[in-house]
């Protein structure tokens, strides 16, 4: 893996978005075709936007701004529950993808909280 030059590449929470959004990105190239360009776009951005909007807010000066975009990381995560369900319901992915999604999402939101909750002290 490359060096980290940016200090969100640091933070534990980017790495495992990073990891999840990975998985998401290799779960969803097998789609079958009908999803493929609905269900399985959106899981890809609203992962994406994960670790996107960690890398932007860690950049942020204010810590409104910082915490803004944490938040819209948190929204992305909680944005993939039901797509991760849905998934699941329509035979894309096996249970043990599921249950370890789900579990990824839940831990992610978590540690989103705890780094919003340091952005404000």
């Amino acid at each position: 893996m490359q060096g980290h030059e940016f200090d969100f590449e640091r933070l534990e929470v980017y790495q495992r978005a990073l990891e999840f959004t990975d998985n998401v990105f290799n779960f969803t190239k097998n789609f079958n075709h009908a999803l493929q360009y609905s269900l399985g776009d959106q899981f890809r951005r609203a992962a994406l936007s994960i670790c996107n909007n960690i890398a932007e807010g860690s950049g942020k000066q204010t810590t409104n701004a910082k915490v803004q975009f944490y938040g819209y990381s948190m929204d992305s995560a909680r944005e993939c529950i039901p797509m991760i369900s849905l998934s699941l319901k329509q035979k894309q992915i096996e249970e043990k993808n599921y249950n370890y999604l789900r579990q990824e999402c839940k831990e992610i939101c978590n540690m989103l909280g705890g780094l919003i909750g340091s952005a404000k002290r």
